[in-house]
């Protein structure tokens, strides 16, 4: 049973005073005066989102980049979060740098804590967070049409290659690593790019578990199918050396913790994305069609289909 079959056979359930539920990047809920509040929940536990001895600093600001990350795929503000924290021990030290890494990232994003839970046990860190959002003009992952363009922003798979490196499966010079390690590490959120796509997107979702997986998750919501171009996707010089192998395919395509945004829109928007890109100072890139069907299709350079076993992170399989 994969990690989404659980949740949908186990923990969804029909609502009847929620605007959106389980099943995307945030639930929604009207608040009134055609506003609605966004949350969502993300964990982060040692041992399987990173390694025990991680540094602290940088460990605070992707524990709150992951979530805000979620916001910016519901095209939300975000304004609170709660901090749920096991710690094996009191390290004063240790606490320090978190927390420092956290509330710097929280002040540039203007979201406030406002409380949470502490416990002794296996190190474990629960942020739930909540944004603003209009009732009517969210973004979401089930709203992709035949002809739409995928997009893409930033760059793909330089995350997974800094965690294969550090798991002995490549190696990369220091100079590439310092490259990699910082998509790794410390994820830009894309809220201000959530927040352009306003009336502009049909449907988006932040890539958290892989592109593969998450545009999978755009698609089988929609009921659409999707193409993709292997020479389009955003990848670093460090990436592209490794695109002919299996792994350098495995961290452009299926590879996770990008947490960048992949959405769609209608081709006549084309040029205003592009506009976009340019005012926000970010790399967005067109790297397939909305197609109809089902399942998503990879084209190589020559335009034939690529044979991807792998679709992306799941933490039951």
């Amino acid at each position: 049973m994969s990690e989404f079959d659980l949740i949908r056979r186990y923990f969804t359930r029909a609502t009847a005073h929620t605007l959106l539920g389980v099943g995307d990047d945030a639930a929604l809920l009207e608040v009134g005066a055609g506003r609605a509040l966004a949350i969502s929940s993300d964990m982060l536990v040692a041992g399987t989102h990173f390694f025990v001895d991680a540094d602290p600093f940088l460990l605070g600001h992707k524990t709150l980049a992951v979530n805000l990350s979620d916001m910016a795929a519901m095209g939300a503000v975000p304004r609170w979060a709660t901090l749920a924290i096991s710690l094996p021990e009191v390290d004063e030290e240790w606490l320090e740098r978190f927390s420092s890494g956290f509330f710097e990232l929280a002040g540039q994003y203007g979201v406030e804590l406002i409380g949470g839970d502490t416990t002794r046990g296996p190190l474990n860190l629960c942020v739930t967070i909540l944004g603003e959002v209009p009732a009517r003009q969210f973004l979401r992952r089930g709203g992709a049409h035949v002809g739409d363009e995928i997009w893409i922003s930033g760059r793909l798979g330089d995350a997974a290659l800094a965690l294969a490196h550090m798991q002995g499966r490549t190696v990369l010079s220091d100079a590439e690593f310092s490259v990699c390690s910082a998509a790794l590490h410390q994820p830009q959120p894309r809220v201000a790019l959530g927040l352009a796509l306003h009336g502009i997107a049909n449907s988006a979702i932040d890539i958290s578990d892989g592109l593969l997986s998450d545009i999978g998750h755009i698609l089988d919501a929609s009921q659409v199918g999707g193409h993709l171009n292997l020479a389009a996707l955003p990848v670093s010089e460090v990436l592209r050396d490794y695109l002919s192998r299996p792994l350098g395919l495995e961290c452009a395509l299926s590879g996770g913790d990008d947490y960048e945004l992949c959405f769609t829109v209608p081709s006549m928007r084309h040029a205003e994305v592009t506009e976009i890109g340019i005012q926000l100072g970010l790399q967005l890139s067109c790297i397939g069609k909305v197609v109809a069907g089902h399942g998503c299709i990879v084209h190589d350079t020559l335009g034939n289909p690529i044979n991807i076993e792998e679709g992306g992170y799941d933490h039951f399989r």
